[in-house]
C-alpha cells in the first residue's frame, strides 16, 4: 500500500507557494500548525505499506512578491475532466462531497515547474489551488480552477490532483489554457482515492515524453519517485485501492479448501515452468500451503481496473456475467451433466428455439445483461437462451462436413499458428520409447502415396514442400493415462498430415492416434484416412472429431491463453515497474496493455481455474493449464512470437529479400500470413519511426537506464523459468528496440485478434470444433457389442464423442462474449494517443501507420472477393477477416484492436 506524504501548505491563496515548515493541511482545518510528537494514524493504513513521500519543494515567491514584479503573471485556467462512474451515486458521505463541490472544497490542484531554482538548483515551489465544480455533462464531470503563475515559474511540467472526497474519482484527463507554448494536456486515466486513504494524492505528467537522460530538473526526482510507489515492498496483501505492481506464480488457480479435489499444481518455477502474474498477497490455503486462498475478486492494480466505467469493460461485464450467471443457472436446471445431444436438429435448437433459463433470483433479469443471447418470451417472461447461428454456419449448413473446409481452416480459421511444414521422414515421436513404446509413426510412405496417387510421390511431395502437419503426439501423449482416469473424456496422442495443392488447397491425408502403454496393455496406434467405403468413413469422421477436440484445446491454452494473455501480463508489470509514465517507449506501449490485467484477473477467477470452464469442457480436462506449462517449457520463445519469425519457424515461410515482407510463403494463399505481414510490417513501420525520433543517437538504447531495467525484468522476473534460454534478443540499439516492441505490439494486436475474434463463428456450431472428446473411437478396444453399436448407428458415435448438451451450451455462451466487441473498442491506428498528437513528427507517423491500416482493409476485401484465392473465397465459404483492423460492435470476425481487452 502506498502512502503519499501530506503536503504542507502556507494558505489557500493561489499565489502563495508551499512552505514545509510551516502548516500541515488536514481534511479538518487547512490551517493546523504542525505539533511536535506523533501524528495522526490515517485510517485503514497497512503496516506493511510503503510511503510514497514526494520530494519536499521549497518555498520561494509569495503573493506580495508577485504583485511588486516588474513582469505580469500569467493567467491561466486548468480543467481537470471527472469520469462519472458505475455505483458513483449513494454513498453514506455523498451530502457531505456534494457541499464540498457546491463550496468548491473537493479537489486540489497543484502545478509543479518542471525547473529548478538557478539560485538554488533546488525545484521551484508548487502553486496549488482547489478546483470548483463547473460542468456536469454526460458522464464527465468539468472542474475548474484559474491560476496567476509568476513570470520566473517556468513551464509547468506535471500537476497534481488531490481528492478531498469520501469516494475514489477516476480522472480523465487534465487541460491547461492559456500558457503561452498552448494548451498543455495531461492524460491522467486514472483513479485518484478517496481522502484518508494512500494516493489521494497523485501527480500526472504533460504529455511531452522524456528519456530518463533529457528529463527537466525539476521533474527528476518525481519522476523516480512515482516509478518507486507502483512497485511496492512485495509484502502484505493487496487492497483494491492500490496500484503497486509485483510479481507472483500461479498459485491461486486451485481451491483446496472448497474441495480437495481442486488443488492444483503451482505454475511457475522448475517444475512446471510459466510467466508470473500480478502478485495478490492473499493468505496461503489451510488445507494446501503452497497455494494462495481465494476470493471473490482477484486484485489488480487500481488503474488496471475498468468495471466501473460505464463502457470501458462492456466486455468484461458480459463474460463476468456468463461466467458467474448464466453458467449457473444451466448447470441448475441441467437434470443429468452427461447427457448428450441425440440428433444432429437437437444442436441446431440452440439456434432455433433455444433453452429455456430459470427464473432469475434477486430481482434481476439475465436477459438484461445479455440481452445479445439471452431473449425474453412476452407471454411468460421466461427467459430463454438463444444463440444466433454463426456465419460459418449461416452460410453453409455442412461446411464441418467438409474435409476441404478442415484443410481450409488450418489456413483461415481460428488456430492459424500449429500448422508446420514436414522436414523430415518418416515420423518419429521424440518420447522415451520405455515408456511411451515404439516412435516410429504406422503413417507410411505407402500410405501417403495411396491417398496422393496421382499427383507426386513421396520424395516429390516432401522436395517440393508439400507435406504439412498438425502434431499434437508429444505434447498429448505423456497426458493420455492420466486423463483416461477423468470421468467423460478421453485421449491420444495424434498426427494429422495434409498434401498442398498448386491452387493452395490442403487436402487431409492420414490421421494417427496413439495410446501409450497403458493399465498392462502395449502401445496401441492406428491410422485413419478418408477412403470411400461406409465404414472407413465414418471413422475417418470420428478420427477428426478427436483431432479437432485436440486442436480446440491447444488453441485455447496455448496459441490464445498462453502466448498472448499469459505472456504478456510480465511485459504490463514490468513497464509499470520501470518505465515511467512519461517514457517514450511506455507511451508507445500503453494502449496495447489497456484492459489485459483485469480480463487476465476474472479468467483466474472462473475460466482457467480448478473446475472452471476450460477444465470441464476442453482436453485435456483437469490438466489443462498444466499442459500450458509444458507448452510453455517446450515451445515458448520470445524471438519466434515475432510473425516473420514464427512462420519461418514452422517452414511455413523462407526468408527472400525480393518478396513482399522479405518473406516467401510456402503456401501463397495462406490468408493469415499474407494479412498478417502487412499488419506486421505497419506496426514495424510506426515503431521504427517513433523510436529513431526518440532514440537519434544509437548509444541512449544502451544508456536508457529505465529501459533497460525494463528489459532485464521482464526476462528475469516476468518470464524467471527462461531467463537463461541463449536466444532472448539484446537491447543494445535502436534496431534491437525497433524488433523488441513490435513484438510486443503484435501480439496484443494482431495476434490475439487472429485467435480470439473468430471463435464464435468457427466453434460456435460446435460440430466444427468439438472441445473435447469424451469416448474412445470404436477401433481401440476389441468389444464386439461397441462394435455392432458403431455399424448400426455411427451417428450415435459420433454424437457420443461430441460434448455433452451442458458442456456445448457452456462453452458456446462464453465463445459468444469472447468474440465481441464493445461499443467503445479501441482499434488499432483508429484514435490517437494525446502524447503522439502533441508531438508533430510523432502525429504524423501516426497518421501514416492509421492511413495503412485503413488501406488493408481495402486490400483484404478486395483478397476476399479473388475467386483464385479459394482459401477465402467460394460458395458457402466465409471470407478471412479476422485481421481486418476495424469492425462494428458484436459478433464481427474482424477487428483488431490494440489490446487483449476480451
Amino acid at each position: 500500500m502506498l502512502k503519499s506524504q501530506l503536503s504542507h501548505y502556507s494558505a489557500l491563496d493561489p499565489l502563495k507557494c508551499v512552505n514545509p515548515n510551516l502548516f500541515l493541511l488536514t481534511h479538518a482545518n487547512p490551517l493546523l500548525p504542525i505539533r511536535s510528537g506523533p501524528q495522526r494514524q490515517t485510517p485503514k493504513q497497512n503496516v506493511n505499506s510503503l510511503r510514497l513521500r514526494f520530494p519536499a519543494r521549497p518555498a520561494v515567491i509569495k503573493a506580495s512578491s508577485v504583485a511588486s514584479s516588474t513582469e505580469k503573471p500569467l493567467s491561466v485556467k486548468v480543467l481537470v475532466t471527472v469520469q462519472r462512474t458505475l455505483g458513483s451515486g449513494l454513498y453514506l458521505e455523498r451530502g457531505l462531497d456534494d457541499i464540498a463541490d457546491l463550496f468548491g472544497k473537493s479537489l486540489v490542484v497543484e502545478l509543479v515547474s518542471a525547473e529548478v531554482d538557478p539560485a538554488t538548483g533546488l525545484e521551484k515551489a508548487t502553486i496549488r489551488h482547489y478546483a470548483h465544480k463547473e460542468d456536469t455533462e454526460g458522464d464527465e464531470i468539468t472542474y475548474e480552477a484559474d491560476f496567476k503563475i509568476p513570470p520566473d515559474f517556468g513551464i509547468i511540467g506535471a500537476i497534481f490532483v488531490e481528492n478531498e472526497h469520501h469516494k475514489e474519482i477516476y480522472v480523465k484527463d487534465i487541460v491547461l489554457e492559456g500558457h503561452p507554448i498552448g494548451p498543455l494536456h495531461f492524460v491522467c486515466s486514472s483513479w485518484v482515492n478517496e481522502k484518508d486513504l494512500p494516493d489521494s494524492k497523485r501527480v500526472f505528467f504533460t504529455t511531452k515524453s522524456y528519456l530518463p537522460s533529457n528529463t527537466p530538473e525539476g521533474l527528476k526526482k518525481l519522476r523516480q519517485e512515482e516509478l518507486k510507489a507502483v512497485r511496492g515492498n512485495g509484502v502484505g496483501k493487496r487492497e483494491s485501492h492500490e496500484r503497486i505492481y509485483d510479481y507472483d506464480v500461479y498459485n491461486d488457480l486451485g481451491d483446496p479448501n472448497k474441495n480437495p479435489e481442486h488443488k492444483r499444481p503451482v505454475l511457475g518455477g522448475k517444475q512446471f515452468p510459466y510467466p508470473r502474474r500480478c502478485r495478490t498477497g492473499r493468505p496461503r490455503a489451510s488445507r494446501d500451503p503452497v497455494s494462495e486462498s481465494r476470493s471473490l475478486n482477484n486484485y489488480v492494480p487500481r488503474d488496471e481496473a475498468f468495471s466501473a466505467l460505464k463502457q470501458a469493460t462492456f466486455n468484461a461485464s458480459s463474460l463476468n456475467s456468463v461466467l458467474n450467471g448464466l453458467i449457473p443457472a444451466l448447470e441448475s436446471v441441467s437434470t443429468d451433466n452427461d447427457i448428450r445431444f441425440p440428433h444432429f436438429p437437437a444442436i441446431d435448437d440452440l439456434f432455433d428455439n433455444g433453452v429455456p433459463l430459470p427464473p432469475s433470483k434477486g430481482g434481476w433479469k439475465l436477459a438484461t445483461l445479455l440481452p445479445r443471447i439471452i431473449d425474453t418470451v412476452v407471454d411468460s417472461a421466461e427467459d430463454i437462451l438463444r444463440f444466433h447461428p454463426p456465419e460459418t454456419f449461416d452460410r453453409d449448413k455442412f461446411f464441418w462436413f467438409r474435409d476441404e473446409e478442415f484443410g481450409r481452416q488450418t489456413l483461415a480459421g481460428l488456430n492459424p499458428y500449429s500448422l508446420r511444414l514436414v522436414t523430415e521422414w518418416p515420423l518419429k515421436s521424440k518420447l522415451d520409447p520405455a515408456v511411451y513404446g515404439p516412435p516410429e509413426s504406422e503413417i507410411t510412405g505407402k500410405i501417403i502415396e495411396q491417398q496422393i496417387r496421382g499427383f507426386m510421390t513421396l520424395d516429390e511431395a516432401l522436395t517440393k514442400k508439400r507435406l504439412f502437419i498438425l502434431d499434437y503426439h508429444d505434447l498429448l501423449l505423456p497426458y493420455v493415462a492420466k486423463v483416461r482416469k477423468l470421468k467423460g473424456t478421453t485421449l491420444y496422442g495424434s498426427r494429422t498430415l495434409f498434401f498442398l495443392h498448386s491452387d493452395s488447397t490442403l487436402k487431409p491425408l492420414a490421421i494417427e492416434l496413439t495410446r501409450p502403454p497403458i493399465d498392462g496393455k502395449p502401445q496401441w496406434k492406428k491410422v485413419f484416412t478418408p477412403f470411400w467405403d461406409a465404414t472407413s468413413v465414418w471413422l475417418w469422421r470420428i478420427a477428426k472429431a478427436h483431432v479437432l477436440a485436440h486442436d480446440s484445446g491447444y488453441h485455447q491454452l496455448v496459441s490464445h491463453w498462453l502466448r498472448t494473455h499469459c505472456c504478456v501480463e510480465p511485459y504490463i508489470i514490468a513497464s509499470n515497474r520501470q518505465l515511467s509514465a512519461m517514457h517514450p517507449i511506455y507511451r508507445l506501449l500503453h494502449p496495447h496493455f489497456r484492459y489485459t490485467m483485469e480480463i487476465n484477473a476474472l479468467a483466474r477467477q472462473a475460466l482457467i481455474n480448478a473446475n472452471g470452464i476450460i477444465e470441464t469442457s476442453f482436453s485435456p480436462g483437469k490438466y489443462s493449464m498444466e499442459f500450458s506449462s509444458v507448452a510453455y517449457k517446450e515451445q515458448w520463445q520470445f524471438n519466434l512470437e515475432a510473425l516473420p519469425a514464427d512462420l519461418i519457424h514452422r517452414g511455413l515461410a523462407v526468408e527472400d529479400p525480393n518478396a513482399p515482407h522479405g518473406l516467401k510463403l510456402t503456401i501463397e494463399d495462406y490468408p493469415f500470413a499474407n494479412d498478417g505481414l502487412i499488419l506486421w510490417d505497419a506496426i514495424k513501420d510506426w515503431a521504427t519511426e517513433y523510436v529513431n525520433y526518440y532514440y537519434p543517437d544509437p548509444s541512449l538504447v544502451k544508456s536508457d537506464e529505465e529501459l533497460q531495467a525494463w528489459w532485464t525484468e521482464i526476462r528475469t522476473e516476468g518470464h524467471a523459468d527462461k531467463k537463461d534460454e541463449p536466444w532472448w534478443p539484446v537491447l543494445n540499439t535502436p534496431e534491437d528496440l525497433i524488433s523488441v516492441v513490435t513484438t510486443i505490439m503484435w501480439v496484443t494486436s494482431g495476434h490475439h485478434a487472429a485467435v480470439n475474434f473468430g471463435q464464435y463463428s468457427f466453434a460456435g456450431y460446435f460440430p466444427n470444433r468439438p472441445s473435447i472428446a469424451r469416448i474412445n473411437v470404436p477401433v481401440e478396444e476389441k468389444n464386439k457389442e461397441k462394435w455392432e453399436y458403431f455399424l448400426n448407428k455411427p451417428e450415435d458415435v459420433l454424437l457420443e464423442t461430441f460434448p455433452t448438451q451442458l458442456q456445448a451450451t457452456k462453452v458456446t455462451a462464453v465463445l459468444n462474449i469472447l468474440s465481441s466487441h464493445s461499443p467503445d473498442e479501441e482499434y488499432m491506428g483508429k484514435d490517437m494517443e494525446q502524447a503522439w498528437a502533441d508531438e508533430p513528427f510523432i502525429k504524423g507517423a501516426f497518421e501514416k501507420f492509421s492511413g495503412r491500416l485503413k488501406e488493408l482493409e481495402g486490400i483484404i476485401d478486395k483478397r476476399n472477393a479473388d475467386p483464385n484465392l479459394k482459401n477465402r473465397h467460394g460458395a458457402g465459404v466465409t471470407p478471412y477477416e479476422l485481421l481486418k483492423p476495424e469492425s462494428e460492435p458484436g459478433v464481427t470476425g474482424k477487428g483488431v484492436p490494440y489490446s487483449i481487452s476480451i
